[in-house]
């Protein structure tokens, strides 16, 4: 470890999008947000839709969506396994949008709990990616 660092890994089903030493790491939990430094107490929690912020000295130099997962954190690491991970500067405003009405038409078409909750799910993901997007160009 970096000395004054924290290791940082965010893995997804497809890929590693980050293995590096930062100064911070702020990991929307299940439970709320959460920031991570160096000597962090270990803790083990879910990750709910929403954004990571990733600093490098005072300024935020990753957002990071992630949707579903979980955060594993000691002194010296965070490390988060997420269902869904994509950087916010990849995400496609209009597919997304195209994502949510399909999902909304999806969840008034369902005929079962099993095809609602689904749907229900990906209307969450599309929902809180484009308020990632809308945060990233208001911050």
């Amino acid at each position: 470890m970096a000395d004054g660092k924290v290791e940082f890994e965010l893995v997804s089903p497809e890929r590693l999008l980050a293995s590096r030493a930062v100064d911070m790491v702020i990991v929307p939990g299940g439970d709320g947000d959460f920031g991570v430094l160096p000597g962090h107490a270990p803790l083990l929690s879910t990750v709910r839709a929403g954004v990571i912020l990733v600093y490098e000295g005072r300024e935020v130099s990753d957002r990071i969506f992630v949707a579903g997962g979980f955060a594993e954190v000691t002194r010296e690491r965070c490390t988060v396994l997420a269902e869904v991970a994509m950087p916010v500067s990849e995400i496609d405003t209009g597919k997304t949008e195209q994502d949510l009405r399909d999902a909304r038409d999806d969840i008034a078409g369902a005929t079962t709990d099993s095809d609602r909750d689904a749907a229900s799910r990906r209307a969450d993901i599309a929902q809180a990616k484009l308020e990632a997007v809308r945060r990233s160009t208001t911050h």
